[in-house]
């Protein structure tokens, strides 16, 4: 709320809450309804699911004014105040219920090792005819597996599946950054700073396929989310005699929309802190807080552009609706795996992805959300273990 004189009024039912907040410190007063003041109105009944403790899929703040529920009212209308003070207003909403009590404790517990398992380094790849310089992380051994992680992240994401011991005695894990994410910089040569950033799937497809043939992988696995869980998709689609198998994770057909309203991920009015805010109610409420607080740091981090130009693949370039009952899962096995709280890509789309697919399969993450690897990897494995065994038996 840093900056921020104006207030909060949550109407549910007949009853006010709320506080003024004069640059930054909060008053008790419920304000009237003014400029600079944020309010959200509704029945109780539509108010419920967000007061209860932990919150059902679909019932915190943000995701119920996100898919534009009927029975909630949001004023002003226009978005970017809302923007700017999101994170105030979802956090406000979050302190009217109880916290869980029962809540689980990080992954890590006792005494850390001095060191993770992974090791860094960075090769050099072609891709539209210039030189990339590609960060990636690896530990394990036997059959690769390189990750994707999500729109505007990097592969930290998938650090806790390095320390996971009945993993890497079987599996080789590779863990990328994408170019202009994480630790991969731009390319030296064009001049990207004077383009818009816009991801298409015909440069992302090329770079799982660079990695493998530089690091000379022999039909790799692949296993991505959001984003990188369309990607595992589309690759079986376009290159099913590359990869052994996929995994998609929180995977689709097709998800769309429009980036165009999404101007707020990328405005020099809003924080970085809204749109990492929002990634938090991607995540069940059930999963270790110290992890979804994770989820929303590395948001908070990456350059703006990164996400939003993301978005532009997750939402325009990537429909295989029409296409998918060509995928040939006797060539590339096809494992599709939703969290139950992810309101993106949801159960109903893992589901008609799985009825697309002949021979896939799909899994029900329960107490998981958009991010499962980052914000619940206890939970995550428990899923991922039976999926890694048939690709291996497979293999």
């Amino acid at each position: 709320m840093r900056h921020w004189t104006g207030g909060l009024r949550f109407g549910i039912g007949d009853q006010w809450l709320g506080f003024t907040v004069v640059d930054g410190s909060i008053g008790e007063e419920v304000p009237e309804m003014g400029p600079d003041i944020i309010q959200v109105s509704g029945p109780a009944d539509v108010w419920a699911p967000i007061l209860m403790s932990p919150s059902p899929p679909f019932g915190q703040l943000a995701v119920l004014l996100e898919m534009g529920n009927g029975g909630l009212r949001r004023s002003p209308t226009e978005d970017m105040l809302y923007w700017q003070y999101a994170p105030a207003a979802e956090r406000a909403a979050e302190l009217l219920s109880e916290p869980m009590a029962d809540r689980p404790l990080a992954f890590e517990s006792g005494k850390t090792p001095r060191h993770d398992h992974p090791v860094g380094r960075y090769v050099h790849v072609d891709l539209d005819g210039y030189d990339y310089r590609v960060y990636y992380e690896e530990a394990g051994q036997g059959i690769p597996l390189l990750l994707q992680h999500t729109a505007g992240a990097h592969g930290a994401q998938y650090r806790h599946l390095f320390e996971e011991q009945a993993i890497t005695e079987r599996f080789r894990l590779i863990a990328y950054d994408l170019p202009y994410h994480g630790k991969s910089l731009p390319p030296v040569g064009p001049r990207w700073w004077e383009q818009e950033y816009q991801l298409q799937g015909s440069f992302l497809r090329q770079v799982p396929l660079a990695l493998a043939a530089a690091l000379d992988l022999d039909r790799p696995a692949f296993m991505g989310c959001s984003v990188g869980g369309l990607l595992a998709l589309d690759l079986a689609l376009r290159h099913p005699d590359d990869f052994r198998a996929v995994i998609s994770l929180e995977g689709a057909l097709t998800i769309g929309g429009n980036p165009d309203a999404l101007t707020g991920f990328w405005s020099p009015q809003v924080s970085n802190q809204s749109k990492a805010r929002m990634m938090e109610s991607l995540c069940a409420p059930s999963s270790p807080e110290v992890y979804v607080k994770e989820v929303s740091q590395v948001y908070s981090a990456g350059w703006p552009a990164a996400f939003l130009g993301d978005l532009y693949y997750y939402l325009v370039d990537f429909d295989i609706t029409e296409r998918a009952h060509e995928i040939n899962t006797e060539r590339v096995g096809v494992h599709i795996l939703t969290g139950e709280y992810d309101w993106s890509g949801t159960v109903a789309h893992g589901r008609a992805a799985k009825d697309a697919i002949p021979g896939s399969t799909h899994t029900v993450m329960t107490n998981v959300g958009h991010f499962p690897m980052q914000e619940n990897p206890t939970e995550f494995i428990k899923y991922l273990l039976p999926v890694l065994d048939l690709i291996d038996e497979q293999s």
